[in-house]
């Protein structure tokens, strides 16, 4: 099946008080039936996608997903072997790259470094025949919006790491591109300016909130922070894809709940539907209730998923299931328990599979070895098939 997805919403336009550096009309990307093979190997396969203009999407995936390869298609360095890709209402599939007006950032900044920080922003406009007196405006205002203005007379060894991702990002900027594309741009800095540019990557979109943007990364943070929408990629298929708060909720599959977040999954079986979207299933003869957002059949094997968080330590009461068990409640030994600094980390072996609890710090934490009890709502819940489907 062809992955077919469509962009249904996306962030509020501003007016026109945004800087000009954002070429005249919003354009998004079209992915139609996209595959690329390197010989007999297929590295993605008929992948079908809209990004429509102004929005963040993100891919993410493991090595070797695809998630690039679909990024550098847009951008012309890898040629499809099937499909059609857009930009706007241009076909660009055969179009070489400096055709394509787009912007491209990398995780290792590229940037020249026998050139000072203003001739790096300059270099694609000079390469692109602009005028003087266009350079002199430009690359002062890309260089503001990235917060780098003072900062044009250095040289790229003098800049911090996440100074240097700012310049490449005003770079990119400078050719008024349609979409930027951003490939892992946070990868090789350190988790705290990793944090900082999050913050300063959301701030500048909401400065320019017409920019189309097509964001690959491994970090599901960086998606969750960023990303209007999320792509989840897996050996050249898009297995998962919908707005981040959804997806993350709901996810549709096993792959997609493990990526996106840490997840509790278990096997589960005799799913009976409910009247009111939820179905109840049993783990081990345990009744446990869930959404039953995909529309699981009666009788389907599935998987339950909670996140760790929606745990809680079981207090006795609560409803119970026909046989007399109590509702979504499971009972364990203490496998390990992990002090994280602002919560703690308990893992239980239930029934043979592990199960993660994390909740605040703990004055008096169980010790491992001992049964602990945990619950969970049934709306924290959400109910995914054994069967992964592309698209």
């Amino acid at each position: 099946m062809a992955n077919t997805m469509t962009m249904e919403r996306g962030p509020q336009r501003r007016a026109s008080t945004a800087p000009s550096v954002i070429a005249h009309g919003a354009s998004g990307i079209g992915f139609e039936g996209v595959s690329v093979a390197y010989g007999s190997q297929t590295i993605l396969e008929s992948l079908t996608l809209t990004v429509k203009p102004g929005e963040i999407v993100a891919l993410i995936g493991p090595s070797g997903s695809g998630k690039t390869t679909a990024l550098r298609a847009v951008a012309g360095f890898v040629q499809p072997s099937a499909g059609r890709i857009t930009i706007g209402d241009r076909d660009v599939t055969r179009l070489p790259p400096y055709a394509r007006n787009i912007g491209m950032v990398v995780q290792n900044y590229a940037l020249f470094p026998h050139m000072r920080v203003e001739d790096n922003v300059a270099f694609g406009l000079r390469a692109r025949g602009a005028d003087a007196e266009v350079i002199r405006e430009r690359v002062p205002e890309c260089l503001g919006l990235v917060g780098m203005a003072k900062y044009a007379k250095r040289y790229p060894r003098e800049l911090s790491g996440g100074q240097q991702q700012r310049v490449a990002i005003a770079r990119a900027l400078a050719i008024r591109p349609q979409v930027l594309l951003l490939d892992e741009p946070l990868s090789a800095l350190d988790a705290q300016i990793r944090r900082s540019m999050l913050d300063e990557l959301a701030k500048l979109h909401r400065t320019l909130p017409s920019l189309t943007v097509l964001y690959v990364t491994h970090d599901q943070t960086e998606a969750l922070t960023l990303a209007n929408h999320i792509g989840i990629m897996r050996d050249g298929h898009l297995v998962a894809y919908g707005d981040a708060q959804g997806l993350y909720r709901h996810p549709p599959n096993r792959f997609a709940a493990e990526f996106l977040g840490r997840a509790n999954v278990l096997p589960a079986q005799q799913l009976e539907p409910m009247d009111d979207g939820r179905a109840r299933v049993r783990f081990h003869g345990q009744p446990l209730e869930g959404c039953n957002h995909h529309g699981l059949a009666a009788g389907a094997a599935c998987f339950v998923c909670v996140r760790p968080h929606h745990l809680r330590f079981a207090a006795g009461g609560g409803e119970r299931g026909g046989d007399g068990r109590r509702l979504n409640q499971l009972t364990g030994v203490v496998v390990s328990v992990q002090w994280l600094g602002e919560m703690h980390s308990i893992v239980l072996d239930v029934e043979g599979e592990l199960l993660r609890l994390t909740c605040a710090p703990l004055a008096e934490p169980p010790e491992p070895g001992t049964a602990l009890s945990v619950r969970f709502d049934p709306a924290d819940v959400t109910l995914v098939p054994e069967a992964e489907r592309h698209g």
